[in-house]
């Protein structure tokens, strides 16, 4: 078996991100195009480009329709943040997963969770709520509305033995998202599921997702004190 040579457009995104930062290319340079990268490195042009789609996520170059790719002169720095799946977080700390459906049920969305999906009519969606636990112990308590009308899938799924977070991770991709942090005071509800004292100050990550203008999801992660969160570039 032959095995193929060519670069991956992760081993030749690396490969020009080292040209920036050893300052062969300086800011504000004009990089090469991007067949001409592709000739010199041997492969394919649509490596380049993706490579080059990640360079300009990341915030260090900019590339404009006709005016070629520059090194951004302002880098910005960006970190990278991937919507975890619980049960891998709480496993990767070498901890016992454990998952507990609380409610299932379909129902008219408020018109606070309607505005966040950008919509002028509240719909009927599914509302979900679901405790995650790490070593038998609370650990996120979540509260999510799925829309069946993109995801109608998810109306076949048996929640009770996978939760929704893993499964729409790996089943329904998102096109963009809307991500907050924010803190609160729990309340009596949230206390008893995370089974802490009513008013304790807790962490909520909120995100909502998209497939172009279609809603997916929108979740409200009430985590338990001590959670963390990392995220690096």
């Amino acid at each position: 078996m032959i095995r193929d040579e060519r670069l991956s457009w992760k081993e030749v995104r690396d490969q020009i991100r080292a040209g920036i930062l050893n300052r062969t290319y300086a800011p504000g340079d004009k990089l090469p195009r991007d067949a001409d990268i592709a000739e010199t490195l041997g492969c394919a042009r649509s490596t380049v480009q993706r490579a080059m789609r990640d360079l300009s996520d990341a915030g260090l170059v900019e590339r404009k329709r006709k005016g070629g790719t520059h090194v951004r002169t302002d880098p910005v720095t960006r970190a990278t943040l991937d919507i975890p799946i619980t049960r891998r977080e709480v496993e990767k700390r070498g901890g016992v997963y454990g998952y507990q459906l609380i409610d299932q049920s379909l129902g008219v969305i408020p018109h606070e969770v309607a505005r966040k999906f950008e919509q002028t009519e509240t719909t009927e969606m599914m509302r979900v709520q679901a405790l995650h636990l790490a070593d038998h112990k609370p650990h996120i308590f979540e509260d999510r509305w799925i829309c069946t009308d993109t995801v109608p899938e998810i109306l076949n799924v048996d929640l009770s033995r996978e939760s929704a977070n893993e499964w729409l991770v790996r089943n329904k991709p998102y096109t963009r998202f809307d991500l907050r942090f924010y803190a609160i005071s729990a309340d009596a509800e949230i206390a008893e599921c995370l089974k802490i004292e009513r008013g304790s100050p807790l962490l909520v990550i909120e995100r909502t997702t998209w497939i172009g203008t279609a809603a997916i999801t929108l979740v409200k992660a009430y985590t338990a004190p001590g959670y963390e969160i990392l995220t690096s570039n």
